[in-house]
């Protein structure tokens, strides 16, 4: 039974619902089938993954909920049931106790509880809350059903997938959903390339009758035809483009037992502080052995200039670093006083770019080639603007902010020795 509710308007649903009784009410507010995008609902036929490709925003992580529900409180319920996140606090956040999280979409003779990792629904069906950061923990359990989220911002993705699936065996027809932004890991080719996967993509600007008033102007409107926003808004695997510096597959994950020596806080400075200014690259980078890491990208916009000051000095206080690494080339002595202003006596070390940015990124993008730059989690707004890096010296038509310090972090720390970077 479909009602007219999700297809009102406002004043049109407020005068529906008032000639409604209270029982029809929770049960159209509850029903899935009445306000589930086509997309957002499990396809037919026999399948062991359904990928849900989905911008931020675009109804993926209901869906995955959904599906659970369905699974856990069925005609004949399917259990226990993997919950996994990139951490134990994200899936708990996110995938039980989110808006569209499953405590939250269930009317309440249905709904599950939550103990400690575990979620017990009240005809018997179990679910595991696992952290896809600790693949181990699944050499424990069996499932008979699986939803990973964000399976793209996994730190070792394959590592995890390849685990979990060993720990799919209970039931006649094991499944699993996994909801994600798409990024171009080989896990996600590897998915796609399956032909037991069926794949579902879902756009932000489908969903707009269940976003904030305006996101979708001040967001989507932003960023709409970029890369970025073809990849987190309208849910599209965007891979490497030809011309780059950077491939993802240079993109290696630091190991833990890295003995970190010297530590740089690269800043590029943008010329005005105000919103529609460049970004103020600030980027975080160690020694190790004779290769360097990664740390922290901390690029920050808009950026007024005792804004990215006192967003530089927390980097520089929070990772012990060595010193301040700041291009100089607009404004030297307004960059050096304002640092000076909020803490005197930085050891602060000044570059002056004399050739173009692609240029100076070119020995820098060697280090990657040869192994010899790590990268810790969390960099995937540094990684993607890498990827987008041409040419024109632009990424994705839009200033390297990040790219600019981090070249600048990691000639710093291979000037003196190391593999040799040109001088600029």
């Amino acid at each position: 039974m479909l009602s007219a509710l999700p297809s009102l308007s406002g004043p049109e649903a407020t005068a529906y619902v008032a000639g409604l009784d209270g029982e029809k009410v929770v049960e159209i507010l509850y029903d899935w089938s009445e306000w589930a995008r086509p997309q957002q609902l499990a396809p037919g036929g026999e399948w062991v993954t359904w990928l849900i490709l989905g911008g931020r925003g675009s109804g993926k992580t209901r869906a995955g909920a959904e599906w659970v529900r369905a699974q856990a409180t069925g005609e004949h319920p399917v259990s226990p049931i993997a919950l996994v996140g990139q951490t134990i606090a994200d899936a708990t956040a996110i995938m039980v106790e989110g808006e569209s999280g499953l405590l939250n979409i269930h009317p309440s003779a249905e709904r599950p509880t939550l103990r400690g990792h575990s979620l017990s629904w009240p005809n018997g069906a179990q679910a595991m809350i696992l952290s896809a950061s600790e693949p181990d923990r699944f050499r424990g359990p069996q499932f008979a059903a699986a939803w990973c989220d964000e399976v793209c911002k996994w730190p070792d993705a394959e590592a995890a997938w390849d685990m979990l699936q060993f720990a799919l065996r209970l039931g006649q027809a094991p499944r699993q959903v996994a909801t994600t932004t798409p990024r171009p890991i080989p896990l996600l080719r590897r998915l796609l390339a399956d032909e037991r996967t069926v794949v579902s993509r879902m756009a932000t600007a489908e969903n707009e009758r269940f976003l904030a008033p305006g996101f979708l102007e001040a967001v989507v409107g932003r960023y709409r035809g970029t890369l970025l926003g073809r990849q987190e808004l309208d849910g599209e695997l965007i891979e490497d483009r030809p011309d780059a510096l950077w491939r993802r597959d240079l993109f290696r994950r630091a190991p833990p037992d890295l003995e970190l020596g010297r530590t740089v806080v690269a800043v590029d400075p943008p010329v005005t502080g105000h919103a529609a200014s460049d970004a103020c690259g600030i980027v975080v980078v160690a020694r190790a052995g004779q290769g360097a890491v990664v740390l922290a990208d901390r690029t920050i916009r808009p950026a007024p200039p005792l804004v990215w000051v006192r967003r530089t000095i927390d980097a520089f206080r929070g990772h012990s670093a060595d010193s301040i690494v700041v291009e100089v080339n607009q404004g030297g002595d307004l960059v050096r006083a304002i640092l000076a202003q909020e803490e005197a006596h930085l050891p602060i070390r000044e570059v002056r770019a004399t050739r173009g940015k692609w240029l100076r990124a070119e020995p820098v993008a060697a280090l990657y080639e040869r192994g010899l730059v790590w990268h810790s989690p969390g960099l995937e707004n540094l990684e993607d603007e890498m990827c987008a890096f041409g040419p024109d010296g632009l990424a994705d038509g839009h200033s390297p902010d990040r790219v600019d310090a981090l070249v600048w972090a990691l000639t710093e720390l291979f000037a003196q020795d190391g593999p040799r970077v040109r001088s600029f």
